[in-house]
């Protein structure tokens, strides 16, 4: 029963003879040998090591129990004759193997390809991997751990990252929260993953004209991950001046108007929702009617980040000028303009699952050529 449920969840992520499996790993292989013979190396330590695969790893394990296509794929198998257990497990292992093999793999890949390494830090990060995987899944279906529970069972772990640096002192630890992640999803009702509705919010007013600004705003409310991406992406905006702030005004500001355009989530509304597609496609003047409110949307969107660097650069650097709040507003609108142009002509398909959306190498092309522009506009 257990290996049915499995191989359901875990055919619809790998394909059906696990084709998707054998190609990520291969591309990841290739990733590490490529970068290793480069020789660029930096100095990795231990507890960041660790901290990066157990966040990391956390975080797509929590995208991906939050899509809604794998809520539905949950909704089909309780309608078949299933066993609580085995389909809580069998559900936990086949997402968690698809968090640890495609995404936790491929950051490894890059990590230990430029840094030295022992076995046993490899083996640290890989049980800090599997830990997240696990505690993310014990908290998401428990709304009493997504609070204090939740946030001391997290405080201890990391407080174990770095505080107890020796593997003969972290391994238990980690061991043993993995031990008991396991004994409560064995307590878990599996029903706490179906797909449930939002909580309804009253009548919803109407409106004589149609919007689509008010349709992307309801579409955000309603999607609380693509908020807290974006509120991610005002940290980064914070935390830049910092990284960036020894080297001269005009050339790292376009870079990091560069690095602010990588919000992905909102510009993949077309790709993450083919019905939307299909109709906005249908629809006449739709150049005008959507593409350009979209565009004007992610353009207030990247703007909104671009303004939180700004700021942040003139409180800890200063000597921000008039032009570089003109080159502010030109890279935000040339990214969103690229991007609605990207979802318009070349949308994503054959995505299994959202996760999918979120970490597809188009999301780098945009942000590549903003870059490559950024390089040409420091010259100049």
């Amino acid at each position: 029963m257990m290996k049915m449920s499995f191989d359901a969840v875990a055919k619809k992520l790998f394909g059906v003879n696990y084709e998707r499996l054998t190609r990520t790993l291969f591309l990841e292989l290739v990733v590490f040998w490529g970068l290793h013979t480069a020789g660029f190396q930096v100095q990795i330590a231990p507890s960041i090591l660790y901290l990066m695969t157990g966040t990391f790893s956390a975080g797509i394990m929590w995208q991906a129990l939050s899509a809604g296509d794998g809520g539905a794929n949950m909704e089909n198998m309780f309608m078949l004759p299933f066993e609580n257990r085995s389909l809580v497990f069998s559900y936990t292992a086949a997402l968690g193997a698809y968090t640890l093999l495609t995404k936790t793999a491929g950051l490894l890949a890059v990590v230990l390809a430029v840094s030295a390494w022992s076995g046993m830090e490899v083996a640290g990060s890989v049980l800090c991997g599997v830990s997240a995987v696990l505690v993310t899944v014990c908290v998401y279906p428990r709304k009493r751990l997504r609070g204090v529970l939740g946030a001391l069972w997290a405080a201890v772990l990391l407080a174990a990252i770095f505080l107890l640096s020796r593997p003969a002192l972290l391994f238990p630890v980690l061991a043993v929260s993995c031990l008991a992640a396991i004994l409560l999803l064995s307590r878990t009702d599996a029903y706490a993953f179906r797909c449930t509705p939002g909580k309804s919010r009253g009548a919803v007013k109407t409106h004589r004209r149609y919007s689509v600004w008010r349709y992307l705003f309801r579409y955000l409310t309603a999607h609380k991950n693509y908020l807290v991406n974006t509120a991610a992406m005002w940290g980064v905006a914070c935390v830049l001046p910092v990284l960036l702030g020894q080297i001269e005004a005009r050339f790292v500001l376009p870079i990091g108007f560069g690095i602010l355009s990588m919000n992905t989530p909102i510009c993949i509304l077309l790709s993450c929702d083919p019905a939307l597609e299909q109709t906005v496609r249908f629809l006449p003047k739709q150049g005008r009617g959507f593409c350009a409110p979209y565009c004007l949307f992610i353009f207030v969107c990247n703007l909104a980040a671009d303004a939180v660097f700004l700021c942040s650069w003139q409180i800890q650097i200063g000597t921000i000028t008039p032009l570089h709040v003109l080159t502010a507003a030109f890279f935000a609108l040339l990214s969103a303009a690229g991007s609605v142009l990207l979802e318009w002509h070349c949308p994503i398909r054959g995505w299994k699952i959202e996760s999918d959306l979120w970490h597809h190498p188009r999301k780098y092309v945009v942000p590549a050529g903003m870059l490559l522009l950024a390089g040409l506009a420091s010259l100049f």
